[in-house]
């Protein structure tokens, strides 16, 4: 079963018409992309959107064939007029299931937001599901037979595809395909990297794909390291690497601090901006986590951790620290770099740079700046992808 992209852009498209922003003007040539609609074997129109004849014929594919027009969403606007030949544009009740003359089955996915979804079951057997913007499965039954190809929309709806994950419905050899994209993530690299972090990729229009080729879906890195400075947004790159899985355990090593308003007041804004499905532990004993298999884990932060080593070990005191409080932490860290070597779950960790500001005053203050550079440093070296965010933007230095 081959699936052509005659579009993959929002309803919109990208650009947006008017739109002054730095996303759309950066959309130009392959990275404009039209309003997303898909065709499938020549017979099967997934979306009927103004210009559909023309996307067809600059992808070589012809309409000619089409047997059958489904409609997944609401289109605002004027109406989109049919070109000559097809069929009328109609929609499958949720639930049911739509035998087309060519061989295809077509059953309709109920959603949570206005719109179906089309899984597609090719006379090959391959399958296929496409799933609206703005939309996420609803009423998903556990286990489910993994899809060859899933379309989505991975950006703004990243949830949707934990959920298919969680029941099976996306495997590892599910080859997912971003589209409805709009102008929220600047295109080129950087959609291209946050796609991957996913598991999933993006391609220009017009490109057809074989359903159940599999070689190119992204490697998601077992272990990555994001640094950042103070507010630089690391911990939002660390969640948004995450929320495509189901069951991430996020772990908090800064405790609650009782009585310390601006304290509770971060802690509130990384709960709220977390998905529900998530889990939360408050702990600073990270080894025992990292040698468990589960769900992928989501550390924040590894500078608080070592607080807490430093704590532990007697580090602020000179006396102490050179009676062994140096040795005792350098054991610390290094059976921590050592299960994060071991680990066999996903593994995402999040850590201040503090070495590019201002020295510290005092020698305490310089102990832990030069504590937390060797940290980041031997973590890193675990890794196979390592970030560095600076205002906003992240940077990779490995991976």
């Amino acid at each position: 079963m081959d699936v052509t992209l005659l579009g993959t852009g929002a309803p919109a498209g990208l650009p947006r018409p008017d739109c002054p922003c730095a996303a759309c003007a950066a959309a130009q040539g392959e990275q404009a992309r039209a309003a997303t609609a898909l065709l499938v074997d020549g017979a099967l129109l997934l979306d009927l959107t103004p210009g559909a004849a023309f996307a067809a014929a600059r992808a070589g594919r012809s309409l000619t064939g089409v047997r059958q027009v489904l409609l997944s969403h609401p289109h605002d606007g004027p109406a989109v007029e049919v070109p000559a030949g097809l069929p009328q544009p109609g929609r499958v009740p949720d639930g049911r299931e739509l035998a087309v003359l060519t061989g295809h089955r077509v059953r309709a996915v109920a959603l949570d937001a206005p719109g179906t979804g089309y899984a597609v079951t090719g006379p090959d057997g391959r399958r296929l599901l496409y799933v609206p913007p703005g939309g996420a499965p609803a009423g998903l039954e556990e286990p489910a037979e993994p899809y060859d190809l899933i379309v989505a929309d991975v950006v703004g709806r990243p949830d949707a595809l934990a959920k298919l994950r969680a029941v099976g419905a996306a495997g590892p050899t599910t080859d997912v395909v971003a589209v409805h994209l709009d102008h929220d993530v600047p295109p080129g690299p950087e959609l291209a990297r946050r796609l991957a972090a996913a598991g999933a990729r993006a391609v220009p229009d017009g490109t057809t794909l074989t359903v159940g080729a599999y070689e190119d879906v992204p490697d998601v890195p077992r272990r990555t390291l994001v640094l950042g400075g103070a507010r630089s947004g690391k911990s939002v790159e660390a969640e948004r690497r995450l929320e495509s899985f189901p069951d991430v355990l996020y772990v908090a090593t800064g405790g609650t601090r009782g009585g310390d308003n601006e304290w509770a007041s971060r802690v509130r804004a990384h709960r709220e901006r977390r998905p529900s499905s998530w889990r939360t532990a408050e702990t600073c004993d990270l080894v025992p986590l990292l040698k468990d298999d589960g769900p992928p884990l989501l550390l924040d932060c590894l500078s608080l951790w070592l607080t807490d080593a430093m704590d532990a070990v007697g580090a602020w005191d000179d006396a102490e620290w050179s009676g062994g409080g140096e040795r005792a932490l350098g054991d610390r860290v290094r059976e921590l770099t050592e299960a994060v070597r071991a680990a066999r779950r996903t593994v995402v960790a999040v850590s201040n740079e503090v070495g590019s500001g201002i020295v510290p005053a005092t020698a305490s203050g310089r102990r832990y700046r030069d504590e937390l550079g060797r940290l980041n440093a031997a973590f890193a070296s675990e890794c196979e992808q390592v970030l560095l965010v600076v205002a906003g933007q992240a940077l990779v230095l490995r991976g």
